[in-house]
């Protein structure tokens, strides 16, 4: 566009020269042939855009927007047109309290109220990107700042607006999926009625006010110390057990041996045992029912 005003001027500046009764009035056919192939040139370069990969273009002319879209790659079109380029590829938007985490500087977390009245501090990273065909209308009814116009606000409210639905605690821990599975699906309405397909929503970090970190903190401990005596507990009836099932082995050992061996048992046991004894010389054992027992433990 800028060549074809260029070639404009050069006309002008020709048909000035040949009105004018001067040394160079011969030079104003010329100056506005010139004007004329910068005209041409220019025409032929504006007629030419193209559109890179993971990009669609709309046609804006004097105001009015083209509902056609242009696709990557080479387009013909009217020189006169203002092409608008827009990225239908994935982008992210962060709002987290890290500074220079998010794309705003600074802390920008979100700060919602939960059900029992506590400030939860959330950080938010959103997943989405432009349905294509719904450009041209994103540009007549958005403009090209969707994301501070769109993406931000709707994700900021919408959080608040599902935070008071659960208890801090919950939030931070049995409730976590639950809750970013719930703001996915009040957030994707709204974005693909705007034009917008939301992919992914993640809830990287959830804070919690000093005092409930302190609190869960030590009822963690607590429970943890149950969990502990709860095994030690375990440990000793299973001693007490192991104990128990001896006691009653020997008893009932002890039980078997005064009841079941004879006389004869108990004196070949005695013999057996003192000749396998070092310190056994001779002894005589005497027998109410035989003669005397000789045994030589040398």
């Amino acid at each position: 566009m800028f060549i074809i005003f260029i070639g404009i001027v050069v006309i002008a500046i020709g048909f000035v020269i040949s009105k004018n009764e001067s040394p160079v009035k011969p030079f104003g056919s010329t100056t506005k042939l010139v004007g004329i192939l910068i005209i041409l040139v220019g025409a032929l370069y504006s007629s030419v855009k193209q559109i890179e990969p993971g990009d669609v273009g709309v046609q804006k002319l004097f105001g009015k927007v083209n509902n056609t879209i242009l696709e990557s790659g080479l387009n013909v079109i009217n020189p006169l047109v203002e092409v608008v380029t827009f990225d239908v590829r994935t982008q992210n938007y962060t709002m987290s309290g890290v500074h220079d985490e998010g794309d705003k500087s600074g802390d920008d977390a979100i700060r919602v109220l939960s059900a029992d009245g506590l400030e939860v501090i959330i950080d938010l990273t959103v997943l989405y990107k432009v349905i294509p065909n719904q450009a041209p209308r994103i540009l007549k009814e958005i403009g090209t700042d969707y994301r501070n116009t769109i993406v931000r606000p709707i994700c900021r409210t919408k959080i608040r607006d599902n935070a008071v639905y659960y208890d801090a605690v919950a939030l931070y821990s049995t409730k976590r999926d639950e809750f970013q599975s719930r703001i996915f699906k009040t957030i994707e309405d709204d974005f693909k009625s705007r034009g917008l397909i939301l992919e992914q929503l993640l809830v990287r970090n959830i804070t919690l006010p000093e005092s409930v970190k302190a609190a869960i903190e030590s009822k963690i401990n607590a429970e943890q110390e149950a969990q502990k005596m709860t095994f030690v507990l375990q440990k000793e009836k299973q001693e007490a057990e192991r104990k128990r099932v001896e006691a009653q082995g020997i008893a009932d050992y002890q039980k078997i041996l005064s009841t079941g061996l004879s006389d004869k048992q108990l004196q070949y046991e005695m013999i057996k045992a003192i000749a396998t004894s070092p310190n056994a010389k001779l002894i005589i054992m005497d027998s109410k029912k035989g003669s005397p027992i000789i045994v030589d433990g040398k």
